[in-house]
Order: C-alpha cells, then sequence, then structure tokens
C-alpha cells in the first residue's frame, strides 16, 4: 500500500527537504486509519466476548493512532523554516512529539494493567469465536505490515521516531498474539488466564513506551553520534588534501534530523603556507557542508611534523601514558623548549568509563613523563572522553 501511495503522490520526485516530511505525513495519515479499522474491530469484539486482554489490545490500537496524529503534527512543525527566535530550525520538534507519544503509551500502559489486576481479583469467563480468533489473526498481520513500512521508510528517512514506530509496532504483534493464544487456551481448557494475559499485554506496552522514550530523549539530551557518521566525517577530512594530517576534537550538535552542526581541529603542518592551509581549511569546510548535509567549522592546528626532536618526545610520550593504560590515546602534540626546563602540550583522549579521574590521570601521566623522559619536562594536558563504542571502532 505504502508502495503504491508513494508513486501516487510521486514521493521521490519532491525535493530532497520536503521528502522527509512528505514520507512522515504519509505514513503518518496510514497509520491513523489502520489503527482506527483495528480499535473499532476489536473493542466490539473485547465487548461482546466480555474479554478484557482483547479490549485492553483494542485501547493500545486507539493509542496507537492518537501517537500517529501527534507525529504527524511533530513532522509538520519540524518543516518550519529557521527564525530569529529559533536559528537553528525546528528539527528537534519532531524528537518532541515521539517523547509525548511515549507518555502516551506509558499512560495507557499502566491503565491496562491497573484493569487487568481487577479483572484478576472478580474474573469473569471470556466468550470465544471464530470471529475473535479472525480478527486477532488480522490484527496481527495488519501489526507486521506497519511495523515492516515504518522501519523501512525509517531507515530511507534516518528518522528515530518512525524507527520507534516500527518497534511499537512488532511489540503489538507479539501482544495480540499472546491474547490469541489465551482465548484459545481459555475456550479449550476453560483456564481463566485472561487478566493474567491482560497484565502481560499491558507491561509490554509500557516497555516499549520506555524504550521510545528512550529513542526520543537521547537526541534531546545529547547523545553521541553514530559511528558511522563519525568514520565519514574523518575519511572526508583525512582524503582531503595531503597538508591535513591528522584530526580531533570532533562535536556534533543535533538539532533535529538534517539538522547538524559539526566542529573539529584538523592537524596542519606548522611549517606550511598559513594563506594556503587557510584556503584548504575553508574548501573543506564547503566540502563537508556539501557531502553531509551540515553545517561546519573547522579550526586549524599547526603541528611540527618534520622536526627529529619533537617527535621523538612524542613517541616518548605515547610509550609513556601506555604504560598506564593501552586505550589512552594522545593528539595535537606541541613543545615548548626553555632554558631550565621544557613544557610538553597534548590532549590524551580515554573513555568516558575510564577508572581515573581527569586530575589523577594527569598527575599519573606527569609523574612518569618526569620518570621516563627526564625532571625537566613538565606537561599540560587536555582530557578528552569518548564513548567506549567509539574507541573500539578506532582500535
Amino acid at each position: 500500500m505504502i508502495g503504491i501511495l508513494t508513486r501516487c503522490f510521486s514521493l521521490e520526485e519532491l525535493p530532497e527537504e520536503k521528502k522527509r516530511g512528505a514520507y512522515g505525513m504519509l505514513c503518518g495519515v496510514v497509520g491513523i486509519l489502520l489503527n482506527i479499522l483495528l480499535f473499532a474491530g476489536k473493542f466490539i469484539t473485547g465487548f461482546v466476548t466480555n474479554s478484557i486482554a482483547i479490549t485492553a489490545d483494542a485501547v493500545n490500537n486507539l493509542s496507537d493512532a492518537g501517537s500517529s496524529v501527534i507525529t504527524l503534527a511533530g513532522f509538520k512543525l519540524a518543516e518550519q523554516k529557521a527564525d530569529s527566535e529559533h536559528p537553528y530550525g525546528h528539527g528537534r520538534m519532531e524528537y518532541i512529539a515521539g517523547f509525548v507519544v511515549s507518555a502516551i503509551i506509558l499512560i495507557m500502559g499502566f491503565e491496562l494493567v491497573r484493569s487487568s489486576i481487577e479483572k484478576i481479583i472478580h474474573p469473569e469467563k471470556p466468550l470465544f469465536s471464530a470471529v475473535t480468533a479472525v480478527i486477532l489473526i488480522v490484527s496481527i498481520l495488519v501489526k507486521c505490515y506497519m511495523a515492516f513500512y515504518n522501519y523501512k521508510i525509517g531507515k530511507k528517512i534516518d528518522s528515530a521516531a518512525m524507527k520507534a514506530t516500527a518497534t511499537d509496532s512488532l511489540s503489538d504483534c507479539v501482544s495480540t498474539t499472546v491474547v490469541l493464544i489465551c482465548s484459545v487456551v481459555g475456550y479449550f481448557s476453560g483456564l481463566q488466564i485472561d487478566g493474567v494475559c491482560g497484565v502481560l499485554v499491558g507491561l509490554l506496552i509500557m516497555y516499549a513506551g520506555l524504550q521510545a522514550a528512550k529513542d526520543t530523549l537521547n537526541p534531546l539530551l545529547g547523545q553521541p553520534p553514530e559511528d558511522e557518521f563519525v568514520e565519514k566525517i574523518e575519511q572526508i577530512v583525512l582524503n582531503f588534501d595531503e597538508n591535513i594530517c591528522g584530526v580531533h576534537d570532533l562535536l556534533v550538535h543535533d538539532y533535529g534530523p538534517g539538522r547538524r552542526v559539526i566542529s573539529l581541529h584538523a592537524e596542519v603542518p606548522g611549517d606550511g603556507n598559513i594563506l594556503k592551509l587557510h584556503d584548504i581549511i575553508d574548501n573543506l569546510e564547503m566540502a563537508l557542508t556539501k557531502e553531509l548535509g551540515c553545517v561546519a567549522t573547522i579550526h586549524m592546528d599547526p603541528v611540527l611534523i618534520n622536526d627529529p626532536k619533537v617527535n621523538q618526545l612524542k613517541e616518548q610520550a605515547i610509550e609513556t601514558i601506555h604504560k598506564i593504560n593501552e586505550v589512552i590515546t594522545l593528539h595535537d602534540f606541541r613543545v615548548v623548549f626553555g632554558d631550565t626546563h621544557t613544557n610538553l602540550i597534548f590532549d590524551v583522549v580515554v573513555p568516558f568509563e575510564f577508572e581515573l579521574s581527569d586530575e589523577e590521570l594527569t598527575t599519573e601521566i606527569e609523574k612518569r613523563i618526569k620518570e621516563d623522559i627526564g625532571k625537566e619536562y613538565f606537561t599540560v594536558i587536555k582530557v578528552d572522553k569518548i564513548s567506549m563504542s567509539q574507541y573500539k571502532k578506532k582500535a
């Protein structure tokens, strides 16, 4: 259905900046219609058969329809252009809409658990028929289809909100399957497990709500960029020009899908032509903006790469910090020579989970530098942190 509607409305022919919102609107409208149909069928069946589990599942579908409405509004608001009060646009409205949906799912799940517990305390034998089975089976198939197209489109437009919707639809498949099994078992064995299954469905809905909340809150609070995105940035930077010999201190600010601002330090030869190097950095910024669709700002870091003494000290410093822990890496190494002492200035990178505090680490490094290289060497160290997944990729 989605493929047919995509071709009917010629979504692939739309400009890139409008394609994302169009796909979001289409999937949202289809989701609303399908969920309302499922709600109506299951609610009537649950009422007629006196099944709290089926009724609970019907209410879940109604909440899904309401969620689709909010998601639609989120996509629409996120499309608004930047203004004086929101210079980076309104892209995060998609995340906010997703969080509101998560809250609704959690409330619905809690209410269903509560009503199911009442059903356990005061059980009533549910009725079951071939019509009930058909409606539940159709519901399972429809939800599987919704999970499929939401995930496919979510991956196509890189939408965390739609991927979360796909996960929610998949959990609905599982919960409805539980309801179907419960009804069949109750009909053929006489075991009244309807209330217990209702609790299970409610807990499953709450779990889906928590997962959706996590997926939408993380980008709002500030999560690390995807490893693939970081690798792509580093690949573009390091392959852009032979004068760029290193990259570090990469920051990615997410202002909503398609609205990223990145900043980084690019290492260049300290003895190079400053005007030529500045021109290379300007062109690199434009290349990153064009290829990744983001705003790029680059700080040019001059480093000495042809000085034998500096290179020797750098190798000695690397050996020293690796004695502390192999996970520590070093970059932006500089040396300030003096008559009485010499300063070694550099940044070290460790995972957030590193066992030493920043102060303990810098103190230990300076102590070992003096022991291994010489008492006249002092250190000026900045500690950078990366996630464990980023460290493993680099390793």
